[in-house]
């Protein structure tokens, strides 16, 4: 994909020279030149020649910052890469867990707490209603990844979870099957959901663990803070489920549209000034339909800043026998029962999603050609450091 001509690291730069982002909190002013030096003689990189005709080409190194819209393409193919040996020939589920906007406010002010919490629901909400006889009667595992936005770069909670379509039987003598295109129950998950979290908010409130300021600031009477609560109970929580689809190549695909994203991507920029930025956006209430935004700039920065994550805060987590405790002896107990199941002639086509495969042999990646002569390949010679290095 060719590099887009905006960036969100060269709006940030320009408001930066302009004097015109001075109330950033340290953490904020850390990503902020993080994402602006990246790729730039800032960090150094290195010198590749053209093996046939001597062409030099400077590369500069990546930031790394997980908020960073540059650095999330490599970091997604090696996380990719590592998962391979971590997926099951079967059918996955993908569930979406939503925080109500009533309650997002909390998350704003004490993101550590509440998106700790947020994890902590949905894992003990999805483990639960799997292990229940009348659903599945399984033990199951998965992975969630946290999302803080949505495509208008508003404040939106969301967990998405990948999930194998079947599980453990509780004896451990099997692997059961979800029936065909269903999982679990939305309505279920859903109010177990809303229990579990409101529960832990509770408790947080109980404990002191939660902080209140601004607007907020009444939450700290413990009245009114469940009140808050009470309102949350009377809503319905989005919970949404797709149909199991696909197998391992299948989900490999799907899990780098969500692990590694940040609230926005560069290739969505359509124009940037000092007064304005515009970008694309999928409505989904209306249809999926794909439209423009137009914000004023400093809005837009607001906005991509609200989704910067605590630091060492870890947003992609694993649960059931994907934890990693227990993973490696966990997942060959699943492989065998999976293999028993096929010896026993429970499915006879081969190409069912179900069916066992082997797993490709990643290939290194080949030295790209020669932009100059375009016949010879670029390979490394010589480090470049950063111009303050010694």
């Amino acid at each position: 994909m060719p590099r887009p001509a905006l960036e969100v690291a060269g709006l940030l730069r320009t408001l930066v020279q302009q004097g015109r982002l001075l109330t950033l909190s340290s953490a904020q002013a850390k990503v902020v030149r993080a994402l602006i030096a990246c790729r730039t003689a800032a960090l150094g990189g290195h010198v590749d020649v053209c093996d046939a005709c001597g062409h030099e080409a400077v590369s500069y190194n990546s930031c790394r910052n997980r908020h960073c819209p540059k650095c999330q393409g490599g970091a997604t193919a090696a996380w990719l890469e590592a998962q391979q040996q971590n997926l099951l020939p079967v059918p996955y589920a993908h569930v979406v867990f939503t925080l109500p906007d009533l309650l997002a406010p909390l998350a704003l002010q004490n993101p550590r707490v509440v998106y700790g919490l947020l994890f902590r629901a949905v894992s003990q909400t999805l483990l639960q209603v799997a292990a229940t006889p009348r659903h599945l009667g399984a033990r199951i595992g998965f992975l969630a990844v946290l999302h803080t936005w949505g495509q208008n770069l508003l404040h939106h909670p969301h967990v998405h979870c990948v999930v194998p379509a079947g599980g453990v039987a509780l004896d451990g003598s099997r692997w059961l099957r979800c029936r065909p295109g269903f999982f679990l129950p939305v309505r279920v998950l859903s109010r177990l959901y809303r229990g579990k979290l409101l529960a832990f908010l509770e408790q947080a409130h109980q404990a002191g663990s939660l902080q209140f300021h601004g607007r907020l600031a009444e939450l700290r009477n413990p009245s009114a803070f469940r009140g808050l609560l009470a309102r949350a109970r009377a809503l319905e929580w989005v919970v949404y489920a797709k149909p199991p689809f696909g197998g391992p190549d299948a989900v490999l695909k799907y899990l780098a549209r969500y692990t590694h994203r940040v609230a926005i991507s560069n290739h969505r920029l359509v124009e940037a000034t000092d007064e304005h930025v515009r970008f694309r956006w999928k409505d989904y209430r209306h249809g999926h339909r794909q439209r423009v935004m137009t914000l004023e700039t400093t809005e837009f920065v607001r906005r991509f800043l609200l989704h910067l994550l605590p630091h060492r805060f870890v947003k992609i987590r694993y649960y059931g026998f994907l934890a990693q405790s227990q993973r490696a002896t966990a997942l060959a107990g699943c492989h065998e029962l999976l293999a028993a199941l096929y010896l026993a002639g429970a499915e006879t086509s081969d190409s069912s999603p179900d069916a066992p495969t082997e797993p490709e042999t990643p290939q290194p990646p080949e030295a790209p050609v020669c932009p100059n002569c375009e016949r010879g390949r670029l390979r490394y010679d010589r480090p470049l450091p950063p111009p303050d290095s010694s």
